[in-house]
């Protein structure tokens, strides 16, 4: 408890959360549990993608991350480009203010050091730059923890990465590629550790018993267009992907098997539409999760999981479903090896349905004996985690005197 002449520590978590991503609002929530449980007195707040949606969900009050209310959407006008310039100018300040008023602000998961997806160096890597630089100049510890990182090409976004790795007070990641991309791009990681991915933490749902016949299968999808290195091609790779996806279903369909489809983000509803529409068959569903605990209760009644975003991944992974990865980068190879499954990956990119058939099967037939290992992996990961916490405190909490102080100097 804290008492009346001290002030609680202030804990800001920052991200592209309540943005509708599952994955980053998990990560949110595994933080959110390791703070309410081993630090109640701290006073919690977000600076994030959707303020209201994190408020709503997860009870604590939040700011919007851009002043520019049209951040993310393109801009062809003279005004519009004014307002994003000017938008840039004002989040300095924006940032800076809400950072001083933590003692503590904590980046949780996600892959903000990573482009494996389209990004452009002037939306959330200056954001995040913003974060640790106003961190360092304000004397605010910023950690980044268990978060994904991936050499870049691109110039600008690589030194605004590198920078906001450099200027953070603690940093881990959920895989040692990620850190050894970190070290590749210029930042001493020698302090750096490397931990299980946030979502690990979350609370497990019951596994449903086998049937003894074929079961339900859930086939997670992805509006996915390539990474940073396609924009040429993105389309392209967004017809393949799709066509072999398709086709996998129908083929399973074909041998009587049920389909659940799943998503990851709202953007990945026009995939399930467009695969719902070209698959006419009441053995397709498709499922409309608002949270990771809505994914692993699906996978968990499934035999089987087919699936493309990482943490649709790690859902299938954490209960205990043997699992295919669409691979579009290498965090999701380092992910399925790491639990057991390396030999179980398909490229993204090019999704050939007999093939993705073949390895299906394979799976299958080794599902009893993948499902011992990821039981024994899965505990392996919560020791992990919990030592993660254990650092965390012993690294980010010794702030209390500092707490007092500033509220000292800032009492009138």
């Amino acid at each position: 408890m804290t008492s009346a002449d001290e002030t609680p520590v202030r804990v800001g978590v920052f991200g592209l959360l309540g943005s509708g991503n599952l994955g980053n609002d998990g990560s949110l929530e595994a933080v959110l549990g390791y703070l309410r449980a081993e630090h109640p007195e701290a006073a919690v707040d977000a600076l994030c993608g959707g303020p209201e949606a994190v408020t709503t969900r997860f009870g604590i009050p939040a700011t919007r991350l851009h002043w520019n209310r049209a951040e993310y959407r393109t801009a062809s006008r003279a005004g519009a480009i004014a307002a994003k310039g000017l938008g840039k100018l004002v989040d300095v300040f924006r940032t800076a203010a809400w950072v001083r008023r933590h003692d503590v602000v904590i980046v949780p998961g996600m892959g903000v050091l990573e482009a494996t997806l389209p990004l452009r160096p002037w939306g959330f890597p200056y954001s995040l730059f913003l974060l640790c630089a106003s961190g360092r100049l304000l004397r605010t510890r910023v950690a980044l923890v268990s978060v994904g990182a991936a050499e870049i090409g691109n110039r600008p976004t690589r030194a605004l990465v590198r920078w906001s790795a450099r200027l953070a007070a603690y940093r881990s990641y959920r895989d040692a590629q990620s850190r050894d991309a970190m070290r590749a791009m210029g930042v001493d990681t020698a302090r750096d550790e490397v931990y299980p991915d946030l979502a690990f933490a979350l609370p497990t749902p019951p596994a449903s018993a086998p049937s003894g016949s074929p079961g339900p299968v859930c086939v997670g999808v992805m509006d996915f267009h390539g990474g940073n290195d396609d924009r040429a091609r993105a389309e392209e790779i967004y017809r393949r992907y799709l066509d072999g996806t398709t086709r996998f279903v129908r083929a399973l369909v074909e041998e009587g098997r049920p389909v659940r489809l799943l998503t990851g983000d709202t953007c990945d509803a026009s995939v399930v539409a467009a695969i719902l529409d070209a698959v006419d068959s009441p053995l397709v569903t498709a499922a409309e999760p608002s949270a990771l605990a809505d994914l692993m209760k699906e996978m968990a009644a499934a035999d089987t999981v087919v699936a493309i975003r990482y943490h649709n991944l790690i859902c299938a992974l954490k209960t205990g479903t043997p699992v295919l990865a669409l691979s579009y980068a290498a965090k999701s190879d380092a992910l399925m090896a790491q639990m057991g499954l390396g030999a179980y990956c398909h490229p993204a990119r090019e999704v050939d349905a007999d093939r993705l058939l073949e390895q299906f099967r394979a799976l299958e037939k080794r599902s009893a004996e993948l499902r011992q290992t990821l039981t024994e992996r899965n505990l392996a990961a919560a020791r992990r985690l919990e030592h993660q916490f254990n650092a965390l405190t012993a690294t980010l909490f010794p702030v209390t005197d500092h707490a007092q102080a500033r509220a000292r100097q800032e009492a009138p």
